[in-house]
């Protein structure tokens, strides 16, 4: 077996088996996008270590995991796990293992300002709209997990903002990863369309139930066309033995507003990555993040904001809270183009290690061809302050509550990019629910020991 045989298993040898069975075959543009997608893969395979953007990212134990060929027998999911989900008023549509299921779902209806379809509904009513839209925002090319998705993917959702109005209720997306006995992989699918001067927010949970191994491998595109503002928020909290690999790539236009904001605490491996492309003047990007780590986890954040027109600003501010021997990534690259002058693009991410074998890996990286720009980058790690840490217990605070003040303080700051009023209290709790685990853990390490 050759090794790029090695490389490509074990999904290469399903792709022309699903290319059968996948909704809106017949359609020579789909077609021809699957074909791609599927030569592209088969190409390229899963990216390994010698490429430059997964050199500290493994997926080796990804490739040595059997998976079914089908999600769908193992989903058998009659409710939503809400307590892993975040916790809003919100619309709700809901994947379990990349799959729509309505009878779960609240989806809004017509005057919301908010249009949510499964994709085979958009085929059938609007093909053109898809036509326009989908894999070109996100094309297969260079991208091999995207080309997986575009290849596989069963079914997804297309959510559109309509132009000129707010939507006042978010739309939260729930997918749920459910694998009982044989490991089981999807690939949810997600367009979104914010029109001329539109608003909205979308709210993504991603968890999992039962306690198989899942791989979920997402693809989001997003357009946010001249004027309009998406507010774009994820938690990550999959089952402790999941895959979960997602790439987001959104499209600007002038005068947009893009603000996006991922927590992610669950999963064995995980990678988000999101590329931005700033394409008209005007554009305010702002991307942010917390990972809060322990045990094993091994979760990677990588960002690509390309600033291709002038007289935009950029921010990215991500913090990362690492316990046990777990490992951080973060990669995050601003590239500044010749005609993108008066580009204020700035970019940070802070770790707090709280052990000595918890590791973190940072690459910030600016590459800048306008001579006349405002950009600035950098990354730090360190450990709790013990002045502080001393102050709190002399208070007569005990020591795991002072830890736990210290870290909430030092991931406010990241929740605190949050604009949505309610998305910002959701978050907290997640954050607050992860700090309660880990007083309960170490509580029940020293009642064993004692």
């Amino acid at each position: 077996m050759t090794a790029k045989t090695n490389a490509t298993q074990p999904f290469a040898d399903r792709l022309d088996a699903a290319a059968e069975s996948l909704p809106g075959g017949g359609r020579p543009w789909l077609d021809r996008l699957r074909a791609e997608a599927r030569a592209v893969y088969r190409e390229t395979g899963l990216p390994g270590p010698k490429v430059e953007a997964w050199k500290y990212t493994n997926l080796n134990r990804l490739r040595r995991t059997g998976f079914a060929a089908d999600a769908a027998p193992a989903a058998k999911v009659d409710t939503v796990p809400v307590g892993n989900a975040l916790s809003i008023a919100a619309h709700q549509a809901v994947l379990v293992n990349g799959r729509f299921r309505p009878e779960l779902s609240s989806l809004p209806e017509a005057g919301d300002g908010v249009e949510v379809m499964r994709f085979a509904d958009a085929l059938a009513r609007e093909p053109s709209l898809l036509e326009s839209r989908f894999g070109r925002i996100a094309p297969p090319a260079g991208m091999p997990l995207v080309a997986l998705n575009t290849a596989l993917a069963t079914d997804g959702l297309v959510i559109r903002f309509r132009k000129g109005k707010t939507a006042e209720m978010p739309v939260h997306i729930v997918s749920i990863g459910a694998a009982a006995g044989e490991p089981v992989m999807f690939q949810p699918r997600l367009l979104v369309i914010v029109e001329e001067d539109a608003g909205g927010c979308i709210l993504e949970s991603h968890i999992g139930t039962g306690d198989g191994i899942y791989f979920s491998n997402g693809v989001a595109e997003i357009a946010v066309e001249r004027g309009a503002m998406l507010r774009h928020y994820k938690l990550q909290n999959e089952h402790p033995s999941a895959f979960h690999l997602a790439t987001a790539k959104a499209e600007l236009a002038e005068r947009a507003h893009y603000e996006s904001f991922v927590l992610q605490v669950g999963g064995r491996l995980a990678r988000n990555e999101i590329h931005a492309h700033i394409g008209g003047r005007r554009v305010e990007c702002r991307l942010a993040g917390a990972y809060l780590l322990r045990g094993e986890q091994h979760v990677d954040n990588t960002t690509f904001i390309d600033h291709a027109a002038p007289e935009s600003v950029s921010r990215e501010l991500y913090k990362g809270v690492l316990d046990g021997t777990a490992r951080g990534v973060f990669q995050g690259k601003i590239l500044v183009r010749r005609d993108a002058q008066k580009t204020d693009g700035h970019q940070l991410n802070k770790a707090l290690l709280l052990s000595r074998g918890a590791e973190i890996d940072s690459k910030p990286e600016l590459e800048i061809y306008a001579d006349d720009v405002k950009c600035s980058h950098g990354a730090t790690a360190g450990e709790l302050d013990d002045d502080a840490l001393f102050y709190l217990q002399s208070r007569g605070i005990d020591e795991d509550t002072a830890r736990g003040l210290l870290v909430d303080a030092f991931v406010g700051e990241a929740i605190e990019q949050i604009a949505h009023e309610a998305s910002r209290t959701a978050f907290r709790q997640v954050v607050e629910g992860w700090l309660a685990e880990g007083r309960s853990k170490n509580q029940r390490d020293g009642d064993s020991e004692a």
